[in-house]
């Protein structure tokens, strides 16, 4: 995957794209995932993660060829970060990934999510596959504007998919047609 260490984004000074390291940003992505976890419907979980967990899903990530974008400011601090993952586990899905965009809290609304997504999307395309998918808590308007932003389209809601802050959630998802693979094969 090609990330440009040096760039900006429109509307945001020294934004830098890297890829996140577990030794590096382990404990920048657990304190953005946590929040998120307390704080919002971001995340569907109810207790904070434990540092241990870093380990685990970094290794997936590494294992899988699953890309961990960061944006960093010009100190190098984590802003924010993206990743996908496998959208189902049959083989058949293998051109479709679900993927995930955080953003620091008191970063948000500076156009680090669209810079984070818009490399997100370069990066499945580099990896040639066709669909990105993002499932987004119905009531998060400032994600679903930045996905339709970049053409995601609604592709349906599961009505009171989850139990959250005592109350019943529905999950809206969002998808991208991406032009790769140029040919895709069964198998």
């Amino acid at each position: 995957m090609k990330i440009h260490r040096a760039g900006t984004t429109t509307g945001v000074n020294c934004l830098n794209f890297i890829r996140c390291s577990y030794e590096t940003h382990a404990g920048a992505i657990l304190e953005i995932f946590n929040e998120a976890i307390v704080n919002s419907t971001a995340l569907y979980d109810y207790q904070p993660r434990a540092r241990e967990s870093m380990a685990g899903w970094f290794k997936a990530k590494e294992d899988g060829g699953l890309p961990v974008i960061g944006a960093v400011d010009s100190l190098g601090h984590l802003l924010g970060f993206a990743s996908y993952g496998t959208f189902r586990a049959w083989p058949a899905y293998k051109y479709s990934v679900e993927h995930s965009v955080y953003v620091h809290k008191d970063r948000r609304g500076k156009g680090i999510g669209a810079g984070l997504l818009q490399k997100l999307i370069e990066a499945a395309k580099e990896h040639q596959f066709h669909v990105m998918v993002g499932g987004i808590d119905v009531t998060n308007s400032a994600s679903v504007a930045l996905h339709e932003k970049l053409g995601f389209v609604h592709a349906g809601t599961v009505r009171h998919a989850a139990f959250k802050f005592g109350a019943w959630r529905d999950l809206g998802f969002y998808q991208l047609l991406l032009e790769t693979p140029v040919h895709p094969i069964d198998g």
